[in-house]
């Protein structure tokens, strides 16, 4: 299963400016699986530490950070041989030994010859917490994510259609001979999603309900983490929020409320609990800007957002969506189906490295996505079909004089002016190449 994480970290295994790296994201999204195959292809050989099964290992960090002491004290416990230059070392699970994550910063200073990464599902949650003293400056960091789509086509065999479409001309619609599979590989995406157990199932079986047991158990261990991770007084208060999630993601003004999460609990009693969910990767706030200004970061809202899941398939079956819904479009499902569209466009963007947020002017218009790219902001207005009238994003426009702006549907490709602002109307299935066409 090739993911693109494997460029980022060969880029990072030949850079001049190379330290420790620290690999974060949500449980299951793949990362020892890609540690390990970049290892295999980038390296002579990989020596794999996982504190999480095995504690002797963490009790060699306990001494002190003496780098040459701690390589000898691995390789004899291992029996293996560390050599810099010719060996991986990844230690997994870090956030079980905080220690570990300490040592980095001598890696670094006295080891910076050899090729260390520390990784782990709840890396970022353990981040956040005082007893660890964090290697500021003496760590690159990096962060992975489920499968994106054009990950989903290349697991999935269509390989093709990613290569025929790499440099599609904006004035030339796409024919039906891509159209017709690739949206059906989206309504695939939108079952499946992109935890790779899930996929890996997908392409192996093409059952809707084989994969669905996989998202289930992803979601029990998901469970299961807060009682074993999380502080023991935000337990329920984070289950609390990772239930409602899929139930405000479905009303029609989508802003999280913290009064609906619980009755009778307030924000100021719930934040921790929202952020330790943000930590693990598990959701995604997206937060309101009224007057889009670059740096995007400084106009955000943090007190107005709506919130999102970090996989698409997880969502769908968190809220109880069948295959068959998404697969026949019932009318029914026209409501949830645009929140279900604009977390699929997120998804996209923040695993390309984007900062994203939305705009709203009073009541009167929206735009689900501003991203900040190049230099620019860039409105994103997500459509589930192929009705792409928007009369917000044409007041953004005017407003505001963007260089570029994206509208997303099922729409065919195509390039139109709106208030002078050059847009693009890119079919969802090509969200994954838009930045192709902003040069």
């Amino acid at each position: 299963m090739r993911r693109m994480i494997t460029e980022k970290l060969a880029a990072w295994k030949d850079s001049r400016r190379r330290k420790p790296l620290l690999l974060t994201g949500v449980r299951q999204c793949g990362k020892t699986w890609s540690l390990k195959a970049f290892g295999h292809d980038f390296f002579e050989k990989t020596v794999y530490v996982n504190f999480e099964e095995s504690g002797k290992l963490s009790s060699i960090f306990d001494y002190d950070y003496d780098v040459d002491r701690i390589l000898r004290e691995l390789c004899l416990e291992l029996k293996v041989t560390i050599e810099p230059g010719k060996t991986l070392l990844i230690l997994d699970e870090i956030q079980e030994c905080p220690r570990a994550i300490t040592s980095l910063k001598y890696f670094c200073e006295n080891k910076a010859d050899l090729h260390v990464i520390g990784a782990g599902s709840l890396l970022g949650v353990a981040l956040r917490s005082s007893q660890i003293s964090f290697p500021v400056g003496k760590v690159n960091r990096m962060q992975m994510y489920p499968l994106t789509f054009e990950e989903f086509l290349t697991a999935t065999g269509e390989e093709s259609r990613i290569a025929a479409l790499r440099n599609w001309p904006l004035d030339r619609p796409i024919p039906e001979l891509h159209t017709i599979p690739l949206e059906k590989a989206l309504k695939d995406f939108y079952i499946v999603g992109g935890m790779p157990e899930a996929v890996s199932t997908w392409a192996d079986t093409h059952d809707y309900q084989e994969v669905e047991a996989v998202q289930k158990d992803i979601l029990k261990d998901y469970r299961d983490d807060f009682a074993k991770h999380a502080p023991l007084s935000e337990v329920e208060k984070i289950r609390w929020i990772w239930d409602s999630v899929p139930v405000q993601l479905a009303k029609e003004n989508n802003k999280f409320i913290f009064s609906h999460v619980h009755k009778g609990k307030r924000s100021a009693e719930l934040e921790d609990a929202l952020l330790w969910l943000r930590d693990a990767g598990l959701i995604t706030p997206l937060y309101l800007v009224e007057k889009p200004q670059i740096p995007l970061s400084g106009e955000m809202d943090m007190t107005y957002f709506k919130v999102y899941l970090s996989d698409i398939g997880l969502l769908r079956c968190r809220a109880g969506l069948s295959p068959e819904t998404i697969l026949s479009g019932d009318p029914l499902f026209v409501r949830f189906k645009g929140a279900f569209s604009e977390n699929y466009a997120l998804n996209e963007m923040i695993a390309q490295g984007l900062t994203c947020c939305f705009w709203r002017s009073g009541n009167t218009a929206e735009i689900d996505l501003l991203l900040e790219a190049k230099g620019h902001i860039i409105p994103v207005e997500v459509k589930s079909a192929d009705n792409t009238r928007a009369k917000s994003f044409k007041e953004f426009c005017r407003r505001y004089q963007p260089r570029l702006g994206i509208k997303t549907s099922l729409k065919n490709i195509g390039q139109f002016d709106c208030e002078g602002c050059k847009a693009l109307t890119l079919p969802l299935y090509l969200l994954w190449n838009w930045q192709q066409y902003c040069e």
